[in-house]
């Protein structure tokens, strides 16, 4: 696995995998995203995005804006050690990044755990 610079031709690649049923309600912000708002948002934060390749095969991605992670790996390639593999090389380079994760979603939570990120806060909502 390799952890490479996120550019043009991997911008649908992020958001067909964020719009995946089983991977977008993981998010906190869970409505699909449209070809429109992706492009306007990846001219504004590409650069803060990288993409995990397998045999140059994209597997997942992550991404850090603002020190907040953003983090998905393909279905296919869940449980295969590739959310920590992106999580820690990322954190070699941004170590005051935090995740922002619903407390249902275990998988993050989990996959955070795991790798040393201790919970801090909750968010209340009515």
């Amino acid at each position: 696995m390799e952890l490479i610079k996120n550019s043009y031709i991997y911008w649908e690649f992020i958001r067909d995998l964020r719009n995946m049923d089983g991977i977008r309600e993981g998010f906190i912000k869970q409505d699909k995203i449209t070809i429109n708002q992706h492009e306007s948002f990846m001219k504004k934060n590409s650069s803060f995005f990288w993409i995990c390749l397998d045999n140059n095969i994209p597997i997942g991605y992550i991404g850090i804006i603002d020190n907040d992670i953003r983090i998905a790996t393909h279905p296919d390639y869940q449980g295969l050690g590739v959310g920590s593999f992106m999580l820690n090389e990322s954190m070699k380079k941004n170590p005051q990044a935090c995740a922002k994760v619903k407390i249902e979603n275990k998988a993050s939570l989990g996959l955070f755990e795991k790798n040393g990120f201790k919970r801090k806060y909750y968010l209340l909502e009515k």
